[in-house]
């Protein structure tokens, strides 16, 4: 798997939230201004050469279907992030967000509580 555009991102959230359909359907979809059919048909046929989409033919016409759920690519995606941004240590990040961000003593006690949940779960 591979990070996604941030078009075939928008495109394949319209995929996952109409489980399937047509590349007009997913220019329905899209705000205005449109953008050509060419322009979308060429997104969509990436996402299938990525593995994402698999398509039914109709004649000549397809019908898209999502072959990677938005769970697996949002982990995916985390992942890649954490692994890009910060050596692939969840410690670095909730020490990074620690530090950005004042967090008041109620959220420092659920972020403990969760911690203890994690270790009890583990055991």
């Amino acid at each position: 798997m591979e990070l996604l555009t941030k078009r075939e991102e928008r495109i394949m959230d319209i995929f996952w939230a109409m489980k399937k359909g047509f590349v007009n359907d997913i220019i329905d979809q899209l705000p205005d201004p449109k953008p050509p059919y060419t322009t979308i048909s060429s997104i969509v046929r990436i996402l299938e050469e990525k593995g994402f989409v698999t398509h039914k033919a109709y004649g000549k016409i397809y019908e898209y279907t999502p072959a990677v759920s938005k769970l697996a690519y949002k982990k995916f995606a985390l992942k890649s992030f954490i692994t890009n941004y910060f050596d692939g240590s969840l410690e670095n990040v909730v020490s990074f967000m620690v530090e950005e961000k004042e967090l008041s003593e109620d959220e420092l006690n659920d972020i403990s509580k969760f911690i203890q949940d994690l270790k009890t779960r583990k055991k």
